[in-house]
């Protein structure tokens, strides 16, 4: 190649970079993420012996990477976190599940969840086995990467608030004081200039909705490096959002319907394209599932995946960035972007997905 085109293709590398920095908004950008993050299957023989009771413990058998590895070696830029109360501390420490594979030692516990504070799980009692257990310490994983990588696209972190029973312990309800807490914790990790908060996006404007149908979402330039959080259940909305009209003062994105003054963030787990696409195109951000309950990776069928990668859903989730062989080579990755793509519903003309982010080579 002659220093002629080396020159014309780094000038129009730094064109494109350009372009995307002030050109292309967090929006209009589609990244993977991944369902339940920090789950690890229960061991084979906790499976076998839940299914006598309720065959649909099998859609508990998958199990992914740390939080960290995901981000570097998978291109994970949306994560889910399932949280639960635990003012006291040590509410979680002695599940039925550790009490069954420790050969059914009463004195068995997670000693780590004994101090106070929000925890990270799946069910209580049964489906127990993290990456990382204690909220802040899944957080902290999150800011230790993202500062080791601070032009990375901006991470979405999915919460559901959880307070299901489904054996023996009895979860304090998720409600205002629980909401206080988790707001607390996310800011006891990350400082103001990492965030992207309700506040950030509505600006001066009455509400947020308002904001992200006429002025928009911040672009890359504004956005890469830092770390946005959403609520994932729609039933505690209300909850979350009483004395914070339009999420004034409030830390996540609710789930929310479009009319609603919070309304910017709206999950559709079964993806539809015409929704999807007409959400996105308005203004909204949408996370969809490419995969469920461990189905489309059982049968390798990949009609669900297709669907949410071309509805335009930002957040595309899955189970298997990296497939699982046990069950077939289903797998869910961006199409020609890695960790995203300029977004096939909404980017603007001159994105290019080579402009936006690339992995690090791993080793």
């Amino acid at each position: 190649m002659s220093l002629l085109s080396q020159m014309r293709q780094r000038a129009i590398r730094v064109l494109a970079a350009r372009y995307a920095d002030h050109c292309v908004r967090l929006n209009q950008v589609q990244v993977l993420g991944s369902h339940n993050s920090y789950h690890i299957q229960p061991p084979p023989e906790l499976i076998e012996f839940y299914v006598l009771s309720d065959p649909r413990a099998i859609q508990w058998e998958y199990t992914h990477a740390p939080l960290d590895e995901q981000f570097e070696y998978e291109g994970i830029r949306q994560i889910e976190l399932d949280v639960y109360a635990d003012p006291l501390g040590g509410l979680y420490s002695q599940p039925f599940a550790l009490f069954r594979v420790s050969g059914n030692d009463p004195n068995a516990r997670f000693e780590e969840l004994d101090a106070p504070g929000l925890k990270v799980h799946h069910v209580v009692d049964l489906d127990v086995f993290t990456t990382c257990s204690i909220f802040v310490q899944c957080l902290e994983l999150v800011k230790a990467w993202s500062d080791a990588h601070p032009g990375h696209l901006p991470i979405m972190i999915l919460v559901e608030a959880k307070d299901e029973a489904a054996l023996i312990t009895l979860p304090p309800l998720f409600e205002g004081p629980e909401f206080d807490q988790l707001d607390m914790e996310i800011r006891s990790v990350f400082p103001p200039e990492q965030l992207i908060t309700p506040d950030d996006v509505r600006g001066d404007l009455p509400t947020l909705e308002e904001a992200v149908l006429t002025r928009g979402w911040p672009t890359l330039a504004e956005s890469r490096g830092h770390v946005l959080f959403a609520l994932d259940n729609g039933s505690k909305r209300l909850i979350y959002l009483e004395g914070h009209p339009s999420l004034r003062g409030r830390m996540l994105f609710t789930n929310s319907v479009p009319g609603e003054s919070d309304a910017a963030f709206v999950k559709v787990n079964d993806p539809d394209p015409e929704r999807i696409a007409d959400l996105v195109r308005d203004g909204y951000i949408v996370r969809t599932r490419a995969d469920a309950d461990t189905l489309e990776a059982r049968a390798n069928s990949t009609e669900r995946r297709e669907l949410a990668l071309s509805s335009g859903a930002q957040y595309v989730s899955t189970d298997y960035a990296v497939p699982d062989l046990s069950f077939s080579d289903y797998q869910v990755t961006i199409p020609d972007g890695s960790p995203g793509r300029c977004n096939p519903v909404n980017a603007p003309p001159g994105c290019r997905n080579a402009a936006l982010e690339r992995l690090p080579d791993g080793d």
